[in-house]
């Protein structure tokens, strides 16, 4: 399975662990790659490109917040990214909204962040009909609304 990771500078470091820490998957990284300044749209859409033309399954985007990139990433159609800070979040966003990319701050600890980004990936989306309908309702809204 591909995974694509990106960040901006303040998201670098949890970024570098998260890579160290998830060899069991290919990852492929879209930057930055230092804790130069950057401005975090322009990773977010290198990241989120990737995910619609299904060179990658999943992204990971990391910034200072995590709401300043799930926002950017929330802008290029057919992605659905949330900013998560616990499993209930995670769980969440897979089953009921089928996410496909995850936010997280720079600054969660780095063991729970691993905790999260594996539980983002293994956690299936429900085919439960009220859980369809409603991203059926999201998907209608993103191709009908410019």
């Amino acid at each position: 399975m591909k995974i694509g990771i990106a960040c901006d500078h303040r998201g670098f470091k949890l970024k570098e662990f998260l890579k160290d820490n998830l060899k069991e998957y290919e990852i492929v990284d879209f930057g930055t790659f230092s804790t130069d300044s950057v401005d975090y749209p322009d990773y977010a859409l290198k990241l989120c490109t990737k995910i619609v033309e299904k060179e990658i399954e999943y992204g990971i985007a990391i910034c200072g917040s995590g709401i300043g990139i799930s926002i950017a990433c929330n802008k290029v159609n057919g992605i659905r990214c949330a900013r998560v800070v616990d499993r209930e979040d995670v769980i969440a966003t897979r089953n009921d909204n089928d996410a496909n990319v995850i936010a997280l701050s720079e600054r969660v600890n780095n063991n729970l962040a691993l905790e999260l980004v594996k539980l983002f990936i293994n956690t299936p989306t429900s085919q439960e009909e009220k859980h369809v309908r409603r991203r059926n309702k999201l998907t209608e809204i993103e191709n009908n609304v410019r």
